[in-house]
């Protein structure tokens, strides 16, 4: 009896992974970054919800164009954001659903403004670069001395960092590039200590058995131990244990963004800085006094990792003085 009855059951069926998971997995195949993934799946959700929580494949490029008309209109956000869930949703469409549709390249995008960055003059960065300290304040100047994002340089590794040489290799920068910039000689004996710190730190970790660190998908498969070795290590690491988000293991991670966009305004406040100032600016004023003390644009170019040369053109704005350098005729009339 107990034969027939196996012979008679029908075999569990396979339950469909959900939309969303398959939008995560896809995204980490595809090696986005952890906060881009974390935008997408926002956008995604938002789109599905706005249309009545509608599968999308029932949907097209009118629920599309009424999700982002709703965006502009209704909730006005920038034309960058709006810009940013149309990608989020054309991936969705594109790589998750493996629907490709003529209409898709056909959906508008928002113009977006034309806007100078805020840039620093060089005394109100060394007015503010006397406001850091510590940790968050090596970060800070470096973030000035060398042109990185702040991502660039929350997760630079030990073995990224040549002292002799006085150069960073940034690893997987935006569009996945890597690129060399310069390490500030004036940074040097700054780093060397903070590095003797993070080693101490390191041992600690390997002798309570979370000495693991994340690593890329290859060398985390050839290489398993390689996340306790003390080169792929974080310079600059968080000071408690967190969980992995998308591993669930629990480990040192690097040190969290909203902590260094803290010490920038603070710093900014504490200097008297008028200015809108976040850790990006520091990337900006970088570029633009390099051009005032007469670097090659083409040199900025490179040590920023931009792709064209004409996205590094906007930082020749403040050598022009304003009005394309002419003089108003009001310091004529006065003088």
């Amino acid at each position: 009896m107990q034969i027939i009855a196996e012979r008679n059951a029908t075999p569990a069926t396979t339950q469909q992974p959900k939309l969303m998971d398959r939008v995560r997995e896809s995204l980490r195949v595809h090696r986005y970054t952890l906060s881009t993934e974390r935008t997408y799946c926002h956008w995604i959700k938002r789109f599905i919800i706005f249309h009545g929580k509608r599968h999308p494949s029932t949907m097209g490029a009118a629920e599309i164009e009424a999700f982002l008309t709703n965006l502009a209109t209704a909730e006005r956000v920038t034309a960058s954001t709006q810009n940013q869930a149309l990608h989020a949703v054309l991936y969705l469409y594109k790589r998750v659903l493996g629907v490709e549709l003529p209409w898709l390249d056909g959906i508008v995008r928002a113009r977006e403004s034309k806007r100078l960055p805020v840039v620093l003059t060089q005394r109100e960065t060394a007015a503010l670069l006397r406001h850091v300290h510590g940790t968050s304040g090596t970060i800070i100047k470096l973030l000035y001395g060398t042109g990185m994002r702040l991502l660039e340089g929350l997760r630079l590794r030990v073995k990224d960092l040549d002292l002799e040489r006085r150069e960073i290799v940034i690893r997987e920068g935006k569009g996945d590039k890597d690129r060399v910039t310069v390490l500030p000689a004036s940074l040097l004996d700054e780093l060397r200590d903070h590095l003797a710190a993070r080693r101490m730190m390191h041992d600690k970790d390997l002798a309570t058995g979370h000495a693991d660190v994340e690593l890329p998908f290859a060398i985390e498969r050839k290489y398993p131990k390689a996340g306790q070795q003390w080169s792929w290590q974080y310079v600059f690491a968080a000071k408690d244990y967190s969980v992995d988000p998308r591993t669930g293991v629990y480990r040192r991670h690097h040190l969290g963004e909203w902590t260094i966009q803290r010490a920038v305004r603070a710093a900014a406040r504490s200097a008297g800085i008028p200015k809108l100032v976040h850790p990006h600016t520091m990337r900006h004023s970088f570029a633009t006094h390099l051009l005032e003390n007469g670097a090659d644009i083409r040199t900025v170019q490179e040590l920023l990792g931009h792709a064209d040369v004409s996205t590094t053109m906007i930082y020749t704005h403040v050598l022009n003085r304003g009005g394309q350098g002419a003089t108003s005729p009001l310091d004529r009339l006065i003088a």
